[in-house]
């Protein structure tokens, strides 16, 4: 039976989700407040980048344990919308700590620390989120919908790094104490402090109309009959990851190569602000001008991309986007003796790929899942790709760590060449998977050379039951 077409209102509450937590990822993890953490205040900004590292790499780790088994556990239960909304007040809740960090050491760990915690929960948030898409799209409009979600979280940032800019940070002078045009005093970082805080009520208030107005329909029956418990779901993951396999092989090639390209993309926006500050020179303002727009140019790009999507399909596009996304990031290192110039040319070259390739990729998987496993597989989606984010991390920070130079700019630019080969592996293990067809509910697959299995079959998807 086919399911009629949902509302427009339903995609556009799931596109606000997306909007709200641009401050999590636009203020929280890329323009704003890691930028802030890398300021001298906090000690040597080198080590500071080091410390961002590992603990985005611990993060990672937890991620991956965790994302597929709740995405399981949750597809089993039905209750996508109330995991959602925990796991979105934990991030609400990391971004309120933010508020309480001083410009001193003390507080560095504490800074660290709400940045992991939120990437966790962040991630785990996505797992419930992009399980929604099936049920605020169609097929043929899949594209278009992962695309206006993508570029909803882009023109959020550009509407709270404006108001950030405008309130907490442009005005008064060197000497005067106080920035923005609200005349926040600086002392103790309080303007950055209460520009947090205007962050976490934006991520509040805008996060409600998916729940209000996105309906998740019960479990299938095949899949409520897997409920087991905590332990017991890993065994239920496993034997479906198998079954995948069996009936499409492909599909389980992508889950790997996007952990490995998303990742990169991941990077490119955590130390890109960084980068920004250390490496060429830019000063907090000029980083956050540069985020604004990096937003317009990224938005506009991937809200274009939907109908190219819809009607190419996603791998020539992301293929397309990598590869220019590796070429602006050699341009970037070529050129880092430049100083900010270069920074704006190929950085905001860079960020016109970004986001076509992040909504692609979702919706390479959303054509596949099986209805009722939407949970399930991307929460396999977020182990092997932004859970794999302790993967840039540590080859950014171990490329920081091997270069030869000795100066604090110098030596961390190289971490763009530690980001540079995640993408490159990202696109080289990205060529060979062939896009797949829809899993239908007997587990059969379609236009995968030879590996469609007959209806019905041991390896049906849907037919899969515990062991008790």
């Amino acid at each position: 039976m086919t399911n009629p077409a949902p509302p427009a209102r339903g995609a556009l509450a799931w596109g606000l989700w997306d909007w709200a937590f641009s401050a999590f990822n636009a203020v929280a993890t890329t323009f704003v407040f890691s930028t802030y953490l890398s300021s001298p205040a906090f000690g040597d900004p080198a080590r500071e980048s080091e410390l961002l590292g590992v603990f985005m790499a611990v993060a990672g780790i937890t991620i991956a344990v965790l994302a597929p088994v709740a995405g399981q556990r949750t597809d089993a239960s039905g209750r996508r919308k109330l995991w959602l909304a925990i796991n979105s007040g934990v991030v609400v809740t990391c971004l309120l700590g933010t508020v309480f960090v001083r410009n001193s050491p003390g507080y560095l760990w504490l800074g660290l620390a709400c940045i992991a915690v939120g990437t966790v929960f962040y991630e785990l948030a996505t797992v419930f989120y992009n399980s929604m898409l099936p049920l605020v799209s169609t097929p043929e409009t899949v594209g278009k919908v992962s695309a206006f979600g993508w570029s909803m979280a882009y023109f959020g940032g550009i509407a709270l790094l404006g108001i950030i800019l405008a309130g907490f940070v442009l005005g008064g002078g060197s000497g005067s104490g106080t920035a923005g045009l609200l005349g926040v005093s600086t002392a103790g970082g309080l303007n950055v402090r209460l520009a947090m805080l205007v962050a976490t009520a934006w991520a509040a208030g805008f996060s409600i109309p998916v729940f209000v107005k996105v309906r998740v329909p019960p479990p299938p029956a095949a899949v409520a009959a897997e409920r087991a418990g905590f332990f017991g779901s890993y065994g239920v993951l496993l034997a479906n990851i198998r079954d995948i396999w069996r009936v499409s092989r492909h599909t389980i090639w992508f889950l790997l190569a996007s952990a490995i390209f998303r990742d990169g993309l991941t990077g490119v926006f955590v130390f890109g602000g960084v980068l920004g500050r250390v490496v060429f020179g830019l000063s907090a303002t000029q980083v956050l001008m540069f985020g604004i727009a990096a937003n317009v140019i990224a938005g506009v790009a991937t809200i274009s991309s939907g109908s190219l999507d819809d009607r190419l399909g996603p791998k020539p596009l992301i293929v397309a986007s990598l590869i220019g996304m590796i070429a602006c990031a050699i341009l970037l290192f070529a050129t880092r003796s430049v100083g900010p110039a270069a920074f704006w040319a190929f950085g905001l070259i860079l960020c016109a790929f970004v986001g076509p390739a992040g909504s692609a990729s979702r919706t390479f998987l959303s054509r596949v899942i099986p209805p009722g496993r939407e949970g399930e597989v991307f929460g396999l989606y977020a182990t092997t790709g932004r859970a794999a984010i302790w993967i840039s991390p540590l080859l950014y920070s171990a490329a920081i760590a091997v270069s030869p130079a000795t100066g604090t700019a110098e030596k961390t630019s190289w971490g763009i060449l530690g980001i540079t080969l995640v993408l490159l592996a990202g696109l080289a293990a990205l060529l060979p998977v062939k896009p797949g067809n829809r899993l239908d509910t007997h587990g059969t697959a379609s236009g995968e050379g030879g590996e469609a299995r007959p209806a019905g079959g041991p390896t049906g998807i849907a037919h899969h039951r515990t062991g008790g």
